[in-house]
């Protein structure tokens, strides 16, 4: 599949449906940091790392787990074919093909506190990278010495996130970042895929057309259900347990016209 030409790009700006993703235990079926620590010779790290994480602060942990695998010898090759090799969660690509078939209607983006490189790897290699018009995510890439460098993504005064990324300060610039560029015209609807309490954030930014769709028994799902009945939370919440049931929740939207 090629990438999108400028007359495509042309068209996407008169979408009129957003769907954002989140990466990790969302579009793949585990966490991508928890795969690539099975491309140690170990396949797991030691306990003095472990421990050493801090709540809050992922993304410097993740800085020192990647330091440790590079002196462990672990290569680009191996950490490049351990995130190729992370499945689908269910029904996603089901999913990415029925998005497919519909690009007229829908801009797609990641936003994800994974990194650059396990997420553009796995998109690349599962033949869907093109569908997405931005990724939000960590930057991370190699440098001469061969460790995978990762930074932050950006700073934030969110007391309710990680120090590295606040996924609603994210959705609300892109949103009104994309108003602008498409003359002043606002989607008509945005759907949020997700799985984790850090998906959280950005469901409270979205209306009452919208749709946060927490992934059934996992930690989004269960802190929205403890919201249900508060006056910040607006959006509509369909549970998903395979991404054919997005695809029934999109299908009913587009018949809606």
């Amino acid at each position: 599949m090629t990438a999108p030409s400028n007359q495509t790009h042309a068209a996407a700006q008169q979408q009129r449906f957003l769907v954002l993703f989140d990466f990790d235990e969302t579009i793949i079926n585990e966490s991508s940091d928890d795969a690539v620590v099975r491309a140690l010779p170990g396949q797991r790290l030691p306990e003095w790392l472990r421990s050493s994480y801090r709540e809050g602060h992922y993304n410097e942990h993740m800085q020192k787990v990647l330091v440790y695998m590079a002196e462990q010898g672990v290569s680009e090759g191996s950490i490049r074919s351990a995130v190729q090799k992370i499945p689908p969660s269910p029904g996603l690509l089901n999913l990415f093909q029925y998005l497919q078939g519909h690009r007229q209607e829908f801009e797609l983006a990641v936003v994800s506190d994974a990194n650059a490189y396990f997420i553009e790897k796995w998109l690349e290699s599962a033949g869907v990278r093109h569908l997405f018009a931005k990724i939000f995510t960590n930057p991370a890439s190699f440098d001469a010495t061969g460790r995978l460098v990762l930074l932050p993504f950006h700073s934030h005064s969110c007391s309710c996130c990680p120090d590295n990324m606040c996924k609603q300060v994210i959705l609300r610039e892109y949103l009104a970042g994309r108003q602008k560029e498409r003359g002043g015209a606002p989607f008509q609807r945005v759907f949020y895929v997700g799985d984790g309490a850090n998906d959280i954030c950005p469901s409270l930014a979205l209306g009452p057309r919208d749709t946060a769709f927490p992934r059934r028994g996992f930690p989004m799902h269960r802190l929205l259900l403890e919201m249900s009945q508060e006056a910040s939370l607006k959006a509509n919440i369909v549970p998903w347990v395979s991404g054919e049931d997005i695809v029934d929740s999109l299908k009913k939207v587009m018949e809606e016209r």
